[in-house]
């Protein structure tokens, strides 16, 4: 029975689809659903009545039903519409069919052999030696595949295991079928005139030797039903696609199932492209989680098979995942690693992998000589290449981060059209993979690959050229950074540049090497002076431009060094602290900013020395570059006057100015330019809205706004995160952390900051910010009634602290660790820590402060039991007299509680009641705050 329309053919007894006459490739299961659905009459057929029809008995999942409806919609082409979706429910197929009640002859090739039920189905496909790992997905996939499709090629880069997995599917499917299951290896022929008499071997047809021809073998196949597997064809790669596709053409009954290299590029070709074992993420170090990961299975299973005593410690999975991750998951090359881990050792294998080539050999005994070792298997891709192809993969190892069409264009000086093509071809061998989406146009040849690559191209003597031309490419590339009007796009297109990162460090890593070219290194690590910035690698801005300004020469007193001491500046600042280097190097960036002219650069080295001398606690001089900063700012336009009150706001609160700094902190938060955020971000390695908020909860805490300060501590902590900049977020953490929550005795909330800050600054090599962090952990430990475990924590941080010379929490923490020494027994030192930490905040501006150390030594004099209680009683008084003057009203009600408390032990309550009930009235917000909720029940006893 034959069913016609529009051209169309379904023949059901010869189960074959034809279009105009000639027969179109499909799969048996999805010639089943056609059937299935022309016989319907157009009527609606649902998902489950075809599931049931087509494979009756069998659980099958919707994935496996889509992959055949593909299939043939695909079949069909241009008129792919007749096979219509009705959403959620089921399919249906278009168009006027007729029926014709016999089928066209079918040509009977002479010579074809006839099946018969008495008469077994064939297999040669071997038996496997061991298990297949990390495979499953794929081998059912492949099985739904070749159900839908006629010929399905297994493609990827040599080692990735395309044999191994069509020859498990294969296996898998010789019970299922009713046909034969065929390997025909083509590896080892040398002459691609050999391909039909090596399937005609295989398939036992009896052909003249001046006859055979995919057109002879096709017509001695005839009906027969076979799955032909064609194994390693890329080196016969045209002679294996005219078998296929004739045996496509000719025979209606066999299904071709391939692997290669390189795809077969013939009609009704399905591609499936083979993917590396899955490895675990750079990150992570949990044993069973880094177990999961098939990769590592195989590499676990593989030397356990050479030494039967492998017992993997949980501390050498993390080591076992970075091999398979830097061998890119492909199996070849962890099976080569592991046989020599085997014997070598785990941590040998893992230091030697930059030699990978020569380490990785050693494979079995029995296995073709291109997988003995990765070398081999490299040069039997490389040696099919036309010379044009080598050369350009040649040329594109300089990317150890990938490509894109421009970059590639830009190493080999060929044409757009040219270097297209060679990417296209070099795609389809499987030696360039697509890294991304297909819109984002970007390429990237395997680790392995272009560690090869990069051998050849050492070795073809046009090396010199390829990495100047990657360079002066960077240099170009990068140029927005150094650009002020430019700078802006270039953030909006982080993105794009955060993935050529590695790009940007080789080619560094040339100029700046023996055989480089150090003034276009300088030009280079200048122009991505603010691109490390932008991508949190401050550590990095650091090492660039300190090689860069080592090797200037001809470009000292230029534009390019102001740049690099001005970059360097800001980065030592944040990853080393306040030293003599960052200072010298943001003067001399302020003296080339005046001596040409530059504003931009003239403001960043003000605003660097400001925030070197606020850190130092030399308010003093940071007061001074403040107003510096608002002289400039005058005819600089809202952005810069905002900056300018930030500057000025931060160390009057320091200083205890809390009225006058709160106003200029709100009014830089309230004014400042929110589009020019990102930008300044960079050229300031600060954020204005976060930092002017984070300092603003020292106002607003020591006016006894404790709501307030909390609430805004949070909101600085929020505004950070979104900047995803590590500086930012470290700077609202330690003051959350370290001033406010600790300062509210908010343990909780100080523990989680603290804990986050620690992990940031490690993270990012934020050494000043570690220190805070510590300081944190330490206070936490001994306010919890753990003292002597307080004090370590305590004494390391700051003493990193004064190595970074960050002193702007060194008084705090010294109070801190005073309290906590003076809880561990250790009295006389608390006290002679308490009395360095006053003289440190009076002798440098701290002012802010002093009120809480005042009452802190009378709390320490006060376990001391002085038969002579006044000296305790004026250090309260003088606290609070302090704070008052400084309209501090939080920090007159922690001294007025402590001078009540004192009062009430020597049976003065009436006199505590009259000194703590004033300043408790001045509250208007956060009496839930541990502190408030003491002066109140002390008052609650009183009364």
């Amino acid at each position: 029975m034959v069913f016609e329309s529009r051209g169309w053919e379904i023949d059901l007894a010869r189960r074959e689809l034809r279009a105009r006459g000639s027969p179109v490739p499909i799969g048996n299961r999805a010639f089943e659903i056609i059937e299935t659905l022309v016989r319907s009459a157009g009527e609606l057929v649902t998902k489950d009545d075809l599931m049931s029809r087509v494979w009756p008995g069998a659980i099958v999942g919707d994935n496996t039903l889509q992959v055949h409806i593909s299939a043939i919609r695909r079949a069909f082409g241009a008129d792919r519409g007749m096979l219509k979706t009705v959403a959620g429910r089921g399919y249906r197929l278009l168009g006027d069919w007729t029926i014709r009640e016999r089928s066209a002859p079918a040509k009977r090739p002479s010579g074809s052999q006839v099946r018969t039920a008495s008469h077994p189905f064939l297999t040669n496909v071997p038996v496997a030696a061991s298990a297949l790992i990390g495979r499953e997905t794929a081998v059912q996939h492949l099985r739904d595949l070749l159900s839908a499709y006629r010929v399905v090629t297994l493609a990827g880069p040599g080692g990735i295991g395309k044999t191994v997995l069509a020859s498990e599917v294969a296996r898998r499917l010789v019970p299922a079928l009713e046909s034969d299951v065929l390997l025909v290896e083509l590896v080892s022929l040398s002459d691609p005139e050999l391909v039909p008499s090596a399937v005609a071997s295989t398939l036992d047809l009896q052909l003249r030797g001046d006859e055979m021809s995919p057109a002879a073998v096709a017509r001695a196949l005839g009906g027969r039903k076979v799955l032909l597997l064609l194994d390693n064809c890329e080196h016969v790669i045209d002679a294996a696609a005219t078998m296929a596709e004739t045996l496509l053409r000719l025979c209606p009954h066999a299904t071709v199932l391939a692997t290669s290299r390189e795809v077969l590029r013939i009609e009704g070709e399905v591609v499936y492209r083979v993917p590396p074992l899955e490895v675990p993420a750079e990150d992570l170090e949990a044993s069973d989680e880094v177990l999961e990961h098939s990769a590592v299975q195989l590499f676990v299973a593989r030397t356990r098979s050479l030494r039967s005593d492998f017992q993997p410690q949980a501390d050498k999975l993390p080591v076992i995942g970075s091999i398979c991750r830097q061998l890119d998951g492909i199996p070849l090359a962890i099976e080569l690693a592991a046989a020599r881990a085997a014997t070598l050792g785990i941590q040998q294998v893992a230091g030697r992998l930059d030699d990978r080539l020569a380490l990785l050999t050693g494979g079995r005994r029995t296995a073709l000589p291109r997988h003995q070792t990765l070398r081999a298997t490299l040069d039997w891709s490389y040696e099919l290449l036309p010379e044009p192809e080598r050369r350009l993969l040649r040329q594109l190892a300089i990317f150890p981060a990938g490509f894109t069409l421009e970059a590639a264009m830009a190493v080999s000086g060929d044409s757009e059209s040219s270097v297209a093509l060679g990417i296209s071809s070099l795609v389809t061998k499987s030696l360039v993979a697509l890294d991304g989406s297909e819109a984002a146009r970007r390429w990237r040849l395997l680790e392995t690959v272009r560690v090869y690559a990069f051998e050849k191209l050492a070795d073809s003597g046009d090396q010199g050229q390829v990495v100047r031309r990657h360079a002066e490419f960077c240099l170009s590339l990068f140029a927005p950074f150094a650009v002020e009007g430019e700078l802006q796009a270039a953030i909006d297109d982080l993105a794009r540049f955060r993935r050529e990162v590695d790009n940007l460090r080789a080619a560094l890593s040339w100029a700046f090497s023996a055989c480089g070219d150090t003034s276009l290194g300088v030009a280079l690590a200048a122009t991505a002076t603010d691109f490390w910035v932008a991508v949190s690698l401050v550590a990095e801005c650091c090492e660039w431009a300190g090689k860069a300004l080592a090797a200037l020469g001809e470009a000292a007193g230029t534009y390019h060094e102001m740049v690099l001491q001005c970059g360097l500046g800001f980065a030592l600042i944040f990853t080393q602290g306040m030293g003599a280097a960052p200072r010298e190097a943001l003067i001399r960036t302020l003296s080339l900013a005046r001596q040409s002219g530059d504003f931009d650069y003239q403001q960043r080295a003000t605003y660097g020395l400001w925030l070197f001398s606020a850190r130092a606690m030399a308010l003093d001089d940071a007061l001074a570059f403040a107003r510096e900063y608002e002289e400039v700012a005058r005819v600089r336009g809202l952005q810069s006057r905002a900056m300018a009150a930030w500057l000025v706001g931060i160390p009057q609160t320091y200083l205890a100015a809390h009225d006058e700094a709160g106003e200029r902190l709100r009014w830089a938060i309230d004014h400042y330019p929110v589009e020019r955020r990102r930008r300044d971000m960079i050229r300031f390695a600060s954020d204005l809205r976060a930092s002017a908020m984070s300092h603003n909860t020292v106002n607003l805490l020591s006016q006894g706004l404790v709501a307030a300060a909390s609430q805004t501590a949070m909101s600085a902590i929020e505004e950070a995160r979104r900047t995803n900049q590590p500086t930012v977020l470290c700077v609202a953490l330690a003051w959350a952390a370290g001033f406010v929550f600790l300062s509210l005795d908010e343990l909780e909330l100080a523990q989680g900051c603290g804990e986050e800050l620690v992990d940031h600054a490690e993270r990012h090599a934020l050494h000043p910010f570690h220190a805070v962090g510590l300081c944190v952990q330490g206070a936490l430990a001994a306010r919890r009634g753990d003292p002597e475990g307080g004090v370590a924590p305590l004494r390391s941080g700051l003493a990193e602290m004064a190595r970074a010379v960050y002193l702007l929490f060194y008084p705090f923490f010294r109070a801190e660790l005073a309290a906590a020494l003076a809880a561990s027994g250790l009295l006389d030192d608390g006290l002679g820590e308490i009395d360095e930490a006053l003289r440190f905040a009076e002798t440098s501006g701290y002012l802010w402060f002093v009120p809480e150390i005042l009452r802190i030594k009378g709390e320490l004099l006060a376990r001391r039991g002085l038969d002579d209680p006044a000296p305790i009683e004026d250090l309260f008084r003088r606290s609070m007299a302090q704070a008052r003057a400084q309209k501090a009203t939080y920090w007159e009600l922690s001294s007025a509680t402590s001078l009540a408390e004192h009062l009430c032990r020597h049976n003065r309550q009436a006199e505590a009641g009259a000194v703590l009930s004033p300043v408790y009235g001045r509250l208007t917000e956060g009496l839930s705050a541990p502190r408030v909720k003491r002066a109140r029940a002390l008052l609650d006893r009183l009364a």
